[in-house]
């Protein structure tokens, strides 16, 4: 039987489920923080995609390694202390994926220009950065893959948030009035929904901070938020989630292991006679337990209910979870806002539209009161007007972005090319160009060149982010009848979408909104489909096995195969500074929309029950 506390405090309830909600808090701030990161973390290592995707399902690793071992014995031990253990791992874990940017020193980007050329000079060859392998610190480097480190740190944060929910949850449900217990439920898995809105308000705010901000002078940085090649201070909102996660672990060291049970818990409760009967016919029941596993699960899974819901919801957490891993680079790269504006959005628009979603859902829920039936077509219908949707997103797309010999050819003809020939052309054919180094320039005809150099020109004036190129001879080839002469110029960064992609861009968000909310409204009836079509004594095996099921065939592979597929649609990969292939610079963005859209069929956001999503961040 439970073991009943002697002595306590009336409200150690509550200020158990002031320290549960707190760390569900955290960890959901940090699992999402860790979403909005990925494009700075791609950048500042130079992975591709995959590689991302394998970093982030290293989370749910670290959780299958401990859950069965934690959540049977966990319930023997001091439950709070064991999850306040479980908060210190994952903030070790936190400063674990931060460490690497103590380590390696200063990012260094791909650049044509040395800090010294500050004013009017000549363009040559001579004046691109080195890189290569006489670059120093290049044998530490390619001799240690840093990113292993955040692989690491990730394992390590799923294993600390093993017991939080479900001994946090136990706990609750043992010491807590039968009618408080789903209020204080509520309250906790509200905490979790909450947790990612300020998760990535976090990463949208050092995304505008740049990596290795008062270690470098910033008048010397060439490029802007929106570059492909800028890195935020990613380090710095993993150190906060740290401390966050930290400071959630120290109440629960304080509380006690057990406390008074409440009179209704205490008629269940087992006399010392029934108690030491149990105890001497464990191994009995073990054995039994162990017979019948199989049975009990074959009996679960021919329920043709729970199966097909099974299989329909593996399905939509692969889409669920591959596209809100990626969303924000998706933004990024097909409407080219920054990495800032693109986790800004997803806080502030798309996260709360789910919540409100989830509350609407239960209300309605009650107020029709749904029975199983019910549940169920109410689920599918919010799934199927939310997949209907989702299908408008296809007509929703950007044209590639102008980059001569990329996406179109130097007189200005579409033409998509992998091939770093097709990058020179008679006007810069004299220059001796480099067709590897990427600091693309914008010509005065609206068409982006991969470097100033092979953009043909030979003056460049001004410094920093305020240089100008000049006498840029390719300017002239797209449109030679509608610049003139004189003014062959180029500043740096890339030339600004046309074709009316800022006018699609709202209603994209508008849609994406609307879709999320409509398909999290089948959120709770969903969920509660999955309780009540099974018989009770199977619910506990039907809700673990769920769990499983879908963290192993969803939450590891979903974002490696999403992101494997990403870099598919890469049309130019950067460069390592000490050689090798870095993160991608440009993608075709047509087919990263088709390719995305295909392996999402159920929306940017939500499967059938959302929340279980939250509580797992």
């Amino acid at each position: 039987g439970l073991e009943v506390g002697t002595e306590g405090d009336p409200k150690e309830p509550e200020i158990f489920l002031a320290a549960l909600s707190f760390a569900y808090f955290a960890k959901a701030l940090s699992g999402s923080y860790m979403k909005s990161t990925i494009t700075q973390l791609e950048r500042r290592f130079d992975i591709p995609s995959y590689i991302i995707g394998i970093i982030d399902g290293s989370f749910e690793i670290g959780n299958l390694l401990v859950i069965a071992f934690v959540s049977y014995f966990g319930a023997k031990l001091h439950r709070p202390k064991i999850i306040s253990v479980g908060c210190l791992l994952m903030s070790l874990g936190t400063f674990l994926i931060a460490m690497p940017h103590f380590i390696i020193g200063r990012y260094t980007f791909e650049t044509f220009l040395k800090p010294a050329l500050n004013t009017s000079s000549n363009i040559s060859p001579l004046n691109l950065a080195v890189y290569g392998s006489s670059f120093p610190g290049c044998e530490r480097e390619s001799s240690l893959s840093m990113w292993i480190y955040i692989f690491m740190g990730n394992v390590l944060r799923g294993i600390g948030e093993t017991p939080v929910q479900p001994l946090g949850i136990s706990y609750i449900d043992d010491y807590t009035r039968a009618e408080d217990t789903a209020l204080y439920i509520g309250c906790v898995q509200t905490i979790s929904i909450i947790g990612p809105v300020f998760g990535y308000l976090l990463g949208s705010f050092c995304a505008k901070i740049y990596v290795d901000i008062g270690f470098v002078d910033m008048d010397t940085i060439t490029i802007s938020p929106s570059d492909a090649r800028w890195v935020g201070a990613w380090w710095l909102g993993y150190l906060i989630a740290g401390v966050i996660t930290l400071l959630s672990a120290v109440p629960f060291w304080f509380l006690p292991k057990a406390l008074p049970l409440t009179s209704d818990r205490q008629e269940t409760q087992c006399s010392p006679e029934q108690a030491q009967f149990l105890k001497h016919s464990l191994h009995v029941q073990t054995y039994s337990c162990l017979s019948e596993f199989l049975p009990t699960l074959k009996s679960l899974m021919g329920n043709p209910v729970y199966f097909v819901y099974l299989c329909v919801t593996i399905i939509q957490f692969n889409s669920l979870i591959g596209m809100v891993t990626y969303k924000p680079k998706y933004i990024e790269q097909h409407y080219g806002q920054s990495a800032s504006k693109a986790n800004f959005l997803m806080g502030v628009i798309n996260i709360p539209a789910v919540a409100l979603g989830i509350f609407l859902g239960g209300v309605i829920m009650k107020k029709l009161k749904f029975g199983i039936m019910g549940a169920a077509k109410f689920a599918f219908g919010t799934s199927l007007l939310g997949y209907f949707l989702s299908l408008c997103f296809f007509a929703m797309g950007c044209e590639n972005a102008k980059v001569a010999g990329i996406t179109v050819s130097y007189q200005g003809v579409d033409a998509l090319s992998h091939h770093n020939k097709s990058l020179l052309s008679g006007c810069n054919m004299g220059c001796a160009c480099s067709a590897k180094d990427w600091d693309p320039v914008c010509g005065e005809n609206g068409i982006t060149y991969v470097n100033p150099c092979l953009a043909g020109c030979t003056i460049a004036s001004g410094s920093g982010k305020n240089t100008t190129f000049h006498h840029c001879r390719c300017v002239s080839e797209a449109d030679p009848g509608s610049v003139a002469a004189s003014n062959l110029t180029a500043t740096l960064g890339h030339c600004p979408q046309r074709g009316g992609c800022d006018q699609i861009f709202p209603y994209f968000l508008a849609l994406s909104v609307i879709t999320s909310f409509i398909i999290s409204l089948g959120g709770t009836p969903g969920y509660v489909l999955l309780i009540r079509c099974i018989k009770p004594e199977l619910k506990s095996l039907a809700l673990g096995f769920h769990t499983l099921a879908t963290r192993t065939l969803a939450g590891i592979p979903a974002p490696i195969y999403f992101g494997a597929v990403i870099d598919t649609t890469c049309l130019r990969w950067g460069n390592k500074r000490c050689g090798g292939r870095g993160a991608c610079r440009i993608y075709n963005t047509a087919a990263y929309r088709y390719s995305l859209g295909l392996l999402s069929p159920y929306s940017p956001q939500l499967a059938l029950h959302p929340t279980r999503f939250f509580t797992r961040l």
